[in-house]
């Protein structure tokens, strides 16, 4: 038991030696690549180990400079020490005392790459650059692309969502997001993805209608440092499903129904009518002057005295009327002679004008 207790004893000791030994060394964590945007700014993520004690800011001096010439400072505490091409665009975020070195190049140039190391000064104690852990920037002359995603189907009077985001590595001035809609309905974030690249978003929540059908809807993004970037979306609304949509159909087809009807109920009565004034005008015409002889002639017929008739062999007719013996002259044929109507006129006498020619058209075809 002793020697198990004296074993772990050791075991102890020995952590705690080659913790403190392993505490103090000098040591950066950075981020090797960076995507810089040009004419913006970029925030170089750093932390960093040094031997000893935690100090505060003030015992901790920071630089940052040239990997391959220490004396091209692109930071300094003391401005006069700053390269003339960094003066005025550099500044440390974070906190030497809590071991952070992050910092800030604004107003991106084309020659900014780098690759930029920190150095850590404790006077009277030791110093150290880290050109092991240095950071190159990779410069776009424009924005990455801005992604827009939307729901697949917008219903009429169903709220929509629509995100807007895009990568940036300047969190200390992040780029802003508008909509073209009213920005009221809008939220924004911005989070770390890590390894000094952010995103940020912004989500818009409207109600669509009918009216936004076949719109864009815009999404811009304007970056530290005067560039923008747009992306637009073709909004498809689908129509709320409701008792209108059944009505109307239905409403629209009875109506042109009795429309149809109507015409032809119309049309039907003006062909009657049309058809009836036609028949009319027969029967005021051939067929009414026909009726009016026929009348004419059966009045005469009745009017008349009787008439007996006998058949002799000669095929001559003796017509006796009254007390007085009447004999109708014989009328030969209409094969055997032409007629002459002018000599027979006196035989006629009596007879009205129409009755006259009534008679004479009848002895044509034969004697009676």
């Amino acid at each position: 038991m002793r020697t198990q207790g004296r074993l772990l004893f050791c075991w102890l000791c020995l952590q705690v030696i080659f913790a403190t030994v392993l505490s103090d060394v000098w040591k950066a964590e950075v981020v090797s690549e960076l995507k810089t945007l040009v004419s913006s700014c970029v925030v170089l993520p750093c932390k960093f180990q040094y031997p000893g004690k935690q100090l505060p800011d003030s015992r901790i001096r920071g630089i940052w400079h040239q990997q391959a010439k220490h004396d091209q400072r692109i930071y300094h505490e003391d401005s006069t020490e700053i390269a003339d091409s960094f003066k005025g665009r550099t500044r440390l975020l974070g906190h030497l005392g809590e071991k952070n070195c992050t910092l800030e190049i604004d107003e991106v140039k084309n020659h900014d790459n780098g690759p930029f190391c920190f150095r850590a000064e404790i006077p009277s104690i030791d110093k150290y650059s880290f050109v092991e852990s240095c950071v190159a920037l990779n410069m776009m002359s424009a924005p990455e692309e801005l992604k827009l995603e939307q729901m697949k189907t917008l219903e009429d009077g169903v709220p929509a969502t629509f995100k807007c985001s895009i990568r940036h590595t300047c969190p200390s001035h992040p780029p802003t997001i508008t909509w073209s809609r009213s920005n009221s309905e809008a939220t924004w974030s911005n989070r770390d993805i890590l390894h000094g690249n952010w995103e940020v978003e912004s989500l818009l929540i409207f109600i669509p209608t009918e009216k936004d059908d076949f719109t864009h809807l815009n999404c811009t993004v304007s970056f530290h440092g005067g560039l923008q970037s747009s992306v637009s979306s073709l909004i498809h609304v689908k129509r709320k499903t409701n008792i209108l949509h059944i009505v109307i159909p239905v409403v629209a087809v009875i109506g042109t129904a009795f429309l149809f009807g109507g015409v032809c109920f119309v049309m039907n009565k003006k062909y009657k009518k049309q058809i009836q004034e036609l028949r009319s005008r027969n029967e005021n015409g051939m067929l009414g002057r026909l009726s009016r002889m026929s009348r004419r002639f059966r009045s005469h017929r009745r009017n008349e005295p009787a008439v007996h008739m006998t058949t002799k062999p000669n095929n001559s007719v003796n017509v006796v009327s009254g007390s007085a013996g009447f004999s109708k002259p014989r009328f030969p044929s209409p094969k055997s002679e032409h007629k002459d109507y002018s000599k027979s006129r006196d035989t006629y006498a009596g007879y009205d004008e129409d009755d006259y020619t009534n008679m004479a058209e009848q002895n044509i075809y034969g004697n009676v």
